[in-house]
């Protein structure tokens, strides 16, 4: 099946609209929970990592999938891909990578750039079309908290999971206007906070990223914002292989494919049972958190109708999985940010699926590049006979 992508664009609320002809759905206006400043009240961001598996320093664990080539008729493997976008939380970062220890599982965090900068270096960051210094997500913090970031992040990386951008500034009515040119920019900027960190912040004696910017192949637009035709050029300029910005014309899941060269991993929009019987309308649901609470309660704060939404969730998540792997096996996208969102109402259903779904039989939970690779290392008409199948969890039948 051809996959079209309509990339989304920022109306002045911070909801987005889709450039697709259905009915558009909400996507998160801002990473709230992942600005360290927001984070300093209930959690210790220079607290040491514990619960998490350790790997050997400086060797990087290998591929979780086993790099075999499909017969035709095989089906494929089962791939999960838990995604987050920001990953400012220290403690969030580590109860994930603690849950998916036990079943050698991997998982993506999408980086905002701007948390591994000092908020007294924030004025080294200036967004294309706003006041040098300025950030909807705020900076990194004090010196203690960005090494802490850091040791994290080679944790995290060593552990065979990967990190992909989330771009700086979540600035996302300008993003969704950039020209090649300011996307660039932007770019360029993370980049240099990736390879220069440590001299941005005067803190030169630090311990290095086990990760360099040659190994971030990949990335999510803050608010799935932005032109396809003007970032596309900005992706192939900083050597990025693929995106999961983006939306498909049609509802469900379906394999990945790529448009001008650049891997697509749309996050779907879905069929949920959980909604219809809770009385939200028709059930159908773009599948990020921000977009499950849009429809819940139109992103209205209410902590105590989280033992409502988190069932919910994750009934949602377990139809996903039941859907694409008795039927189409295409890769299920869980796109999430470590948020407190109405009462902590998704990280603990996103924890609870992670735990129930990854180590099944014929399951990987896996990244993006790993997943493009084993896709990658098929023979042309078996990857397109996987991408020509129909797609799943588009109704309560299907």
């Amino acid at each position: 099946m051809a996959v079209a992508v309509a990339f989304a664009l920022a109306v002045t609320t911070g909801i987005l609209i889709s450039q697709s002809s259905r009915e558009p759905e909400a996507v998160a206006a801002s990473d709230l929970s992942t600005d360290p400043v927001s984070l300093a009240a209930d959690e210790s961001l220079a607290e040491q990592p514990s619960g998490a598996a350790v790997p050997v320093a400086g060797a990087r664990k290998a591929t979780n999938i086993p790099m075999t080539k499909l017969a035709p008729g095989d089906k494929a493997p089962q791939f999960i891909i838990f995604s987050f976008d920001g990953v400012g939380s220290h403690t969030k970062l580590v109860d994930f990578m603690a849950a998916a220890a036990p079943t050698n599982s991997r998982f993506v965090g999408f980086l905002t750039g701007l948390y591994l900068l000092e908020d007294s270096k924030g004025g080294l960051y200036h967004a294309p079309g706003a006041d040098p210094g300025s950030s909807d997500v705020g900076f990194g913090g004090n010196t203690a908290e960005v090494l802490t970031r850091v040791d994290d992040l080679n944790t995290f990386y060593l552990g065979g999971n990967e990190v992909g951008s989330h771009y700086n500034g979540h600035f996302c009515g300008l993003g969704a206007n950039w020209s090649t040119a300011e996307w660039n920019d932007e770019l360029d900027q993370f980049y240099s906070i990736v390879a220069n960190w440590q001299s941005m912040n005067e803190i030169p004696n630090a311990p290095a990223l086990a990760f360099t910017g040659a190994d971030i192949k990949g990335g999510r637009t803050p608010c799935l914002a932005g032109k396809f035709d003007q970032l596309t050029p900005s992706w192939k300029a900083h050597n990025m292989t693929y995106d999961s910005s983006g939306e498909n014309e049609f509802s469900g899941m379906a394999w990945p494919e790529q448009r001008d060269g650049i891997w697509q991993f749309p996050i779907p929009t879905i069929y949920s049972q959980a909604y219809v019987d809770a009385g939200w309308g028709n059930g159908m649901v773009k599948a990020m958190d921000y977009n499950f609470w849009y429809k819940f309660n139109d992103a209205t704060d209410d902590p105590a109708s989280a033992a409502q939404l988190t069932p919910m969730v994750l009934s949602t998540y377990e139809y996903m999985y039941q859907r694409a792997f008795e039927g189409n096996r295409a890769p299920i996208i869980v796109a999430n940010h470590f948020n407190d969102w109405n009462g902590n109402s998704f990280n603990p259903a996103t924890l609870q699926f992670m735990t129930q779904a990854c180590g099944q039989p014929e399951t990987y939970c896996a990244t993006y590049q790993d997943v493009i690779a084993w896709m990658e290392l098929q023979d042309p008409d078996v990857l397109s006979g996987l991408q020509e199948q129909r797609p799943v969890a588009d109704s309560a039948s299907s």
